[in-house]
């Protein structure tokens, strides 16, 4: 008997096993309830393992210029028939580069310090402030102020400037109003960028500011001064740190140790992008590495808008700038933000005259030989144009 009992509970067992597995294959799954009654619940289909997401990555470009001056000529040359000015034809064919970038800057070497003071050029300038005005169409954002032309109209005109960039809806670094030093920080996409603009020198000017005023409206290159306003970026915990500088030698085509020298120091105390200013020609850009992160130097872009060039200098390196446009990645896994690249964009600046005015044009110089095609340009000029281009390449590195 007791082998006949045995043998049921193993012919139970059996079959329970059986049934459970037919109805799995079914797509069903049995459920027993406190009064043991069995419930047939229908069981989702089953999904796929879940793929680990990519990293979270955002890109933005940041685009800057070199030296914008207003000589009396390129002055001349905006004036319309009614008294005003119109300074945009000379930035038609770089603006769509301008526009594109998420942040554009442009080291801004004059002052506007009213149109009811005379205007002038070289040696201390007055502006338009129609100037202004047309950088905002163009497609800028902020503008470098600290240069040696800050003091050109004493302390009004710092003012007067800084209040018709802000009227004009720009921005500006390096130069304040009276003891109102705040570092500029802007957000883009999740990604926090610092800016600091400095200049080795106002032309002498400085009486023209007491010892106080020199402190808190102009930033010059102090490096103690330089190492805790990267600081204080760093303690607001932004992302990358892109200073404007404006030093060297005017007219050399090599940087001076000097700015090599401090050029390294600003790395290491945490700055990712220089961008220089002031020499008026082109120097050599370089890849920084340092704590495990490249960096970008370029000692000099060269002048970006002027009337320097080989008629009036004898030097016709002074024709040339290059737009540096450098795309940055922020990964928000790791808080890591990087330059992904860097494209250099060279530019000429073309001077012709045209109903016995003379007139002004930035021609952005990409590929080797390519040139806006509603313009018609004689061999010449193009033999010119060419020969920027190669100049500008070789002093980059960029030679092809």
């Amino acid at each position: 008997m007791k082998k006949f009992l045995l043998l049921l509970i193993i012919i139970s067992l059996i079959l329970g096993g059986a049934y459970l597995k037919f109805n799995d294959f079914l797509g069903y799954e049995v459920v027993t309830g406190i009064s043991g009654e069995e419930n047939i619940e229908e069981i989702d289909d089953i999904s796929e393992p879940e793929v680990p997401e990519e990293p979270p990555l955002k890109t933005i470009s940041i685009l800057g210029v070199g030296d914008i001056m207003f000589h009396m000529p390129q002055i001349f040359s905006a004036k319309l028939d009614d008294g005003t000015y119109d300074f945009n034809p000379p930035f038609q064919y770089v603006r769509k580069y301008i526009e594109e970038a998420d942040i554009a800057l442009a080291n801004f070497e004059t002052v506007t310090a009213g149109n009811d003071i005379q205007f002038s050029g070289f040696p201390r300038f007055n502006s338009p402030i129609e100037t202004v005005a047309a950088l905002k169409e163009t497609g800028f954002d902020i503008l470098s102020t600290a240069n040696n032309h800050s003091l050109d109209r004493g302390k009004n005109g710092i003012i007067a400037t800084i209040e018709n960039i802000e009227n004009n809806g720009l921005k500006n670094i390096g130069t304040y109003k009276e003891n109102n030093k705040n570092l500029l920080i802007e957000e883009i996409e999740g990604i926090k960028i610092g800016f600091l603009s400095y200049t080795y020198g106002m032309n002498g000017l400085n009486s023209l500011l007491t010892s106080d005023e020199l402190a808190s409206m102009i930033d010059t290159i102090d490096e103690k001064v330089i190492e805790k306003d990267i600081k204080t970026l760093k303690d607001a915990e932004v992302d990358l740190i892109l200073a404007y500088i404006h030093w060297g030698n005017e007219y050399q085509g090599q940087p001076h140790i000097y700015q090599e020298a401090l050029g390294k120091k600003m790395i290491e105390w945490g700055a990712n992008i220089i961008l220089g200013s002031h020499p008026h020609v082109i120097q050599r850009s370089e890849i920084v590495e340092y704590g495990g992160k490249n960096n970008y130097i370029i000692y000099s872009m060269g002048n970006f808008y002027s009337n320097q060039r080989y008629e009036t200098m004898g030097n016709s390196l002074t024709e040339d700038g290059v737009m540096v446009k450098l795309i940055i990645e922020k990964n928000f896994s790791t808080s890591e933000t990087i330059i992904k690249d860097v494209i250099h964009i060279p530019t000429w600046i073309y001077r012709y005259k045209e109903n016995n005015q003379m007139k002004y044009v930035i021609l952005p110089l990409e590929p080797l030989g390519t040139v806006p095609s509603d313009l018609e340009l004689p061999a010449n000029v193009m033999e010119r144009i060419n020969k920027s281009y190669k100049d500008t390449m070789n002093t980059l590195g960029n030679s092809e």
